[in-house]
Formats: structure tokens, C-alpha cells, sequence
């Protein structure tokens, strides 16, 4: 099982059990059966502060990812150190899932493009 580290800093309230099994979920349709992954929710100012810092944007944004392992594909069942989301639920509001889906793939290493968004319409 992929374990799943929450940590809501937003100052508003989420659906964490939601958003930790729609991760395993989708984790599990790309073949990872077991791992970590560390999922962050922040306020607009720590996603913004972070999108700045690491893409050099200077923008309050919905999902930021930060892989660990580089290991885009491994074989079934081994365990990955995934790396971690962050998301901003007030860039998102109710439409978390989409860009919970979509960090994931980047962790996973999927790029923007059609098979990328194939994935997401599957997973969604």
C-alpha cells in the first residue's frame, strides 16, 4: 500500500480521506502498489512563494510537484519514494481531483502532451 503523509496547512478545510484515496487509486492504475507520497495542502501565498522559487513564476497556482525518486517506471510492487503535491485549495476550490490526478502523473513522469491528458480523462 502506498502510504499517504497529509498535511493541511491552507487554513481551510479538505477532504483529506477523499484526497488520500483518490491518490491510491490512481497510484494503483499506474502500478504502484507500495510507496510514500507526501501531499500538502497550503495557502495561495506558499504556493505562490514555491511556484516563484522553483519554476520562476510569480503566481498563486492549483498543484505544484516535487519528485523524488526519478524512477518513472518500475515494476510492480516495488516500493517508490514518490516525493510529494502541493495543492492550494483556494486555487482549486471544489475541483481538487483534477489537479490531484495531474500532480501525480508528473510524479510518476509523465509530461504535458495527449498521452498525459489521455491518463487524466481515464483516471477521472
Amino acid at each position: 500500500m502506498v502510504a499517504v503523509e497529509v498535511d493541511n496547512r491552507s487554513g481551510v478545510e479538505v477532504d483529506e480521506a477523499g484526497a488520500v484515496e483518490l491518490a491510491r487509486r490512481v497510484l494503483a492504475a499506474e502500478g504502484v502498489e507500495a510507496g510514500e507520497l507526501g501531499l500538502a495542502f497550503v495557502p495561495p501565498e506558499e504556493s505562490r512563494a514555491l511556484k516563484a522559487e522553483h519554476l520562476g513564476i510569480d503566481e498563486a497556482t492549483d498543484v505544484l510537484s516535487f519528485p523524488l525518486d526519478g524512477r518513472e517506471h518500475l515494476p510492480a510492487g516495488l516500493p517508490r519514494a514518490l516525493g510529494d503535491l502541493v495543492i492550494c485549495p483556494q486555487v482549486v476550490g471544489d475541483a481538487w481531483r483534477g489537479p490531484l490526478v495531474h500532480g501525480l502523473l508528473h510524479l510518476l513522469g509523465y509530461d504535458h502532451g495527449a498521452e498525459m491528458e489521455a491518463r487524466e480523462a481515464a483516471l477521472l
